[in-house]
């Protein structure tokens, strides 16, 4: 279902979950959605968009600079706070580091997609890159984990379900390495307490002293974590 606004379009979805109407604004491309619960009036859809249209001006407008500084690049990718260079080869399938260096598939010579091959690289990578950090933040917090997945979430950068399943997402390989260790500390602290209350700010100022500064650059520039 979509609508649109005098300033937005946008899409409707329905959930059985949601308790009350939301609008979320996608990192990635400036998409508007409404989250109606089930039995919410279709018409309480247009009236959030009125109501929040500022706000959705300004979350639109960041996502454009982000975009921008996407385009910025060139022919680099972001890895942990270092720009690797991306080498396209005729006849590669698949993605290979050297140092600073990404050797990667050239599609204008018929190789397949570099996007799709670079993400598949990069959930490969995010395991080798987080197990070891959850591993420590799990011990630290003296609880086990039951297992790890990766994903790509599109609204979460991790979770930890009640059983100690974990799941991480591999854009976060896209960010500073302070930003994808304060997300591993940030689930491993709700091994030990599943909510938000002021109980697992005290675990987390314990597992990262200065946990705020990566919090807010998440924040600010989660729509950048994009290939």
């Amino acid at each position: 279902m979509s609508g649109t606004s005098s300033s937005f379009d946008y899409t409707v979805r329905r959930s059985d979950r949601a308790r009350r109407v939301r609008v979320r604004v996608d990192p990635r491309d400036g998409a508007v959605e409404v989250v109606l619960p089930r039995r919410t009036p279709a018409r309480e859809a247009a009236r959030a968009v009125e109501q929040l249209s500022a706000w959705i001006a300004r979350r639109r407008a960041e996502v454009a600079r982000a975009q921008a500084r996407v385009a910025a690049r060139g022919g680099t990718v972001p890895y942990l706070g270092a720009s690797l260079v991306l080498v396209p080869q005729a006849g590669r399938v698949r993605v290979t580091r050297f140092g600073h260096t990404l050797l990667v598939p050239d599609a204008r010579l018929g190789g397949p997609d570099m996007r799709e091959v670079l993400e598949r690289w990069y959930r490969r990578q995010a395991r080798v890159e987080i197990a070891p950090r959850l591993d420590a933040a799990a011990a630290a917090v003296g609880r086990p984990y039951a297992k790890l997945s990766i994903r790509d979430q599109k609204t979460r950068w991790g979770s930890c379900s009640s059983t100690g399943a974990m799941s991480f997402n591999w854009r976060l390989l896209l960010a500073p390495e302070v930003v994808l260790e304060y997300v591993v500390r940030h689930e491993a602290a709700h091994l030990a307490v599943m909510d938000h209350s002021p109980r697992f700010w005290a675990v987390m100022a314990r597992l990262m002293p200065g946990y705020e500064v990566p919090r807010r650059w998440l924040r600010d520039h989660g729509g950048t974590l994009v290939l």
